[in-house]
C-alpha cells in the first residue's frame, strides 16, 4: 500500500466492508488442524465479543496495532490479539464493545476513531466466544497506555508487511500440554496465530479485492 493516500485507502475499504464478505473461505487459510478436527460448536453457555482493528497513518505508511496478551491461567496466555473482549450489558452493541475494550485496554480516544464496516463474526471454541471484528480508523497516530493486567505490550504493524506473503508459515504449536498444527504470520518475532490470524487472513483478502 506504500503510495496510496490514508484517505484514499479509508474509502476503498468502508465501501468494500459493505460488500459480501469472503468469511469461511478467508479463515479457513488461517485455522489450525484442532479447529475442525474437535468440531466444537456454539452453545447456549456461548458468550459475545468484539475486538477493534484500527488503522491509522504513520511515517508515510498505514499501521495497526496487535496486542500481547500478558502469561496467566487461560487459553489465550501470552498469544497476539487485537484490543478487545466481551460483551458488557452496558454496551448497546458490539460496536460499542470494540471501541470500549480498545479505550481501557490500550488507550485509544474512542470518539476520534471512524468505523468503518464489519468483518465476520468468528467463533472461538476454547474460549466459547463469538467474536465480532470491528473496523475502524484514526487520522493520527495514537499514544498507547496499555493496562497492564491486559496487554503485556502493543505492537505496531504498518500494512506492508502484513500484505508480505513471506511472512506467513505453519508449524506445530503446543497450547496446554496439547500439539496441533497451526498456520501463522510472523511478525516482528512474534508468531500471530488462531483467531487472530484468521480475522487478519480475511481482512487482507478484503483489502486486496
Amino acid at each position: 500500500m506504500i503510495g496510496t493516500s490514508f484517505h484514499t485507502f479509508s474509502e476503498h475499504l468502508h465501501q468494500r466492508l459493505q460488500k459480501q464478505l469472503p468469511g469461511e473461505a478467508a479463515h479457513q487459510k488461517m485455522a489450525s488442524t484442532a479447529r475442525y478436527r474437535l468440531g466444537i460448536k456454539p452453545n447456549e453457555r456461548t458468550r459475545r465479543s468484539a475486538v477493534l482493528i484500527c488503522f491509522y497513518p504513520y511515517q508515510n505508511s498505514i499501521y495497526l496495532p496487535l496486542i500481547l496478551r500478558p502469561q496467566y491461567d487461560g487459553v489465550h496466555a501470552g498469544q497476539m490479539a487485537f484490543p478487545g473482549g466481551r460483551m458488557e450489558r452496558i454496551d448497546e452493541n458490539l460496536t460499542r464493545t470494540a471501541l470500549r475494550e480498545a479505550q481501557e485496554e490500550v488507550g485509544i480516544r474512542v470518539s476520534d476513531v471512524k468505523v468503518l464496516g464489519l468483518l465476520t463474526e468468528l467463533y472461538i471454541p476454547p474460549s466459547n466466544f463469538y467474536v465480532q471484528p470491528v473496523v475502524g480508523v484514526l487520522p493520527y497516530r495514537p499514544d498507547f497506555y496499555p493496562d497492564p493486567r491486559e496487554v503485556e505490550a502493543v505492537v505496531e504493524v504498518d500494512l506492508d508487511t502484513l500484505l508480505d506473503e513471506t511472512i506467513v508459515g505453519d508449524s506445530q504449536i503446543e497450547v496446554r500440554g496439547v500439539t496441533i498444527d497451526a498456520p501463522f504470520y510472523q511478525i516482528q518475532g512474534y508468531r500471530v496465530w488462531g483467531a487472530t490470524a484468521m480475522m487478519i487472513s480475511e481482512l487482507l483478502m478484503v483489502i486486496d479485492s
